[in-house]
């Protein structure tokens, strides 16, 4: 019964995913916080409720990054690297457009892809989603500060001992002994309590609001009007900021879909999913804008052509340029801050300088080839306020940057739109970044994907099997200092330098066992371990069995 779980890589990231059903269209399943997509077939309820929407559609289930089955190495992920991964996955099953069903936090990432990327989306369906996940005067639903404490207190004290006071996702299930022992399983197979602590505080500052009226897609959103995890007021909010939205408002308390009336959840969505007439195209979409001046020099063709290779290298284009501005596009803000970051350090390698201002706006398609005058006019105003070396965002795009181990320092003045709301700024810096030359010689130097960690990532692969590569070598690579490394990793994935290297190579190590015929000693020095015997202690340690239990499970 259960799918075949196969793999794709996002960037450097191997995403799990399963594909089954026969029905027309595609429907790709985000899940909410953490998942497990082979778990998942261990609850009589979730199959039977995945079994019925693969009447009517192929679906498509994934884990994302750092959870599940998926590569645990990144503990901690912004929302557009979770677009990346659903991309990857569409493209690793031949879907060009699907629905997406967004169940929770996994309403967040569907929302921003279907205003980023429109044409890949036929519609959009959620259940229980939220737009913030922290209490403000604009949104007063959201959990205080001190409700989220007493989650991070839960997966601190309770993750490994089963004591997760998971009864509320479920009230209707939380007297099912049965129910509870695999949902309490399925979490925590879903992530380790390091990786859960870390996406739950990332969750704690994402916000949305903002992106919700760029939604032109056929939305139908579902919730329970007493579901005590996301308030019904939260839905009717969310739906009201989305064009054309429908709220499909049920009885009950289950956060979870596939308990309670599930019949009627079906009912709603099949005839949804069968009604909808998607369109061929969108003449809008979201894009992150990025507009920088020289600094008391002018754009010789040597720098417009190493703008535009740095742009090219983050999927961006550059769509104007003389000889004092330039302005590119991007997919989404992460590429285009770290893009902006390394430009940054690039000038400064030549003893140049730039200012940058960089914003989130809802364009037409058309814009990639000439930009309109409101959104000249909102671009100019972000850059007028940028100093010397400074790069300015908006709090729009900020509000999307969790979990990108930035620091954010809101400047003043902010500015006005057109409609005179005030446009918060914020100053972006990334500490762990050096500018200026290294050993005395400019350093200039393309980054080789699109952000640090994956650099990170890189770097240690390509000496896998180098006994001598630790910390100090791989400082050097990435050019900057052993603490700021430490600092920036720490805040990243939650692992000191050593401790990633030695995951990288551990799960090289696992992939290498399953995959080859290679004994353990051989496969110990082959990521860089010169003893097997502590070779094999460090494996049990990760992975909590043995080299070679672990190849006897596969006999």
């Amino acid at each position: 019964m259960k799918p075949v779980t196969q793999y794709t890589k996002s960037g450097r990231i191997n995403i799990a995913y399963q594909v089954f059903g026969s029905g027309p269209v595609d429907l790709v399943y985000i899940p909410g916080w953490v998942s497990n997509i082979d778990c998942m077939w261990a609850c009589p309820e979730l199959v039977d409720f995945l079994l019925e929407l693969g009447k009517v559609c192929r679906v498509i289930l994934f884990d994302k990054r750092g959870t599940g089955l998926s590569d645990r190495i990144v503990e901690l992920s912004t929302l557009e690297e979770r677009m990346d991964d659903i991309r990857a996955v569409m493209d690793a099953v031949g879907s060009v457009k699907a629905i997406l069903f967004g169940h929770s936090e996994g309403g967040c990432v569907s929302t921003l892809f279907a205003a980023t990327y429109p044409d890949r989306v036929i519609s959009l369906i959620t259940f229980g989603i939220f737009a913030k996940r922290r209490y403000s005067p604009d949104y007063p639903w959201a959990p205080t500060d001190e409700e989220r404490q007493e989650i991070y207190d839960m997966i601190e004290n309770g993750w490994g001992s089963g004591e997760m006071y998971l009864e509320s996702l479920a009230p209707s299930k939380a007297n099912d002994k049965e129910f509870m022992d695999w949902l309490v399983n399925y979490f925590r197979s879903g992530a380790s309590p390091s990786a859960a602590m870390v996406l739950t505080k990332m969750n704690t500052e994402v916000d949305i609001i903002d992106v919700l009226g760029s939604v032109k897609v056929p939305t139908l959103m579902i919730q329970r009007t007493h579901d005590i995890d996301v308030k019904i007021e939260e839905g009717r909010f969310i739906a009201e900021r989305i064009q054309g939205a429908e709220l499909a408002e049920f009885e009950g308390e289950d956060h979870l879909f596939w308990t309670g009336n599930t019949k009627e959840i079906l009912r709603e969505m099949r005839a949804f999913i069968l009604g909808v007439k998607p369109k061929v195209h969108y003449e809008e979409k979201l894009f992150t804008f990025v507009v920088a001046r020289a600094i008391s020099s002018t754009l010789l063709s040597a720098d417009l052509e190493l703008i535009d290779q740095y742009v090219t290298q983050y999927r961006g284009k550059v769509i104007r340029h003389n000889q004092e501005t330039f302005i590119a596009i991007f997919e989404g803000p992460s590429k285009a801050v770290h893009c902006s970051l390394d430009l940054a350090k690039a000038f400064r390698g030549m003893d140049a300088k730039l200012a940058v201002g960089i914003h989130l706006k809802e364009a037409t398609v058309d814009e990639v080839h000439l930009v309109s005058s409101e959104t000249e006019e909102c671009l100019v105003a972000v850059l007028k306020q940028a100093n010397t070396n400074q790069i300015l965002i908006t709090q729009t795009v900020k509000s999307l940057l969790s979990g990108s181990g930035l620091n954010f320092t809101q400047v003043r003045p902010s500015f006005e739109t057109r409609s005179c709301e005030p446009v918060l700024l914020y100053q972006v810096s990334d500490h762990a970044l050096t500018y200026g030359p290294l050993n005395g010689m400019p350093h200039v130097q393309l980054p080789q994907n699109d952000s640090f960690l994956e650099n990170v990532l890189q770097s240690i692969e390509t000496h896998l099997d180098d006994t001598c590569f630790g910390v100090e070598m791989l400082c050097r690579e990435v050019a900057m200092s052993e603490r700021q490394l430490q600092r920036k990793l720490k805040a990243i994935t939650n692992k000191s330098p050593n401790q990633l290297i030695t995951s990288v190579r551990l799960h090289r190590a696992k992939e290498f066992m399953l995959y080859s015929q290679d004994n353990i000693a051989e496969v110990a020095y082959q990521t860089g371990f010169s003893n097997p015997s502590y070779f094999s202690k460090c494996f049990k340690k990760e992975f909590g069995l043995s080299p070679s239990s672990l190849l006897q499970s596969q006999n």
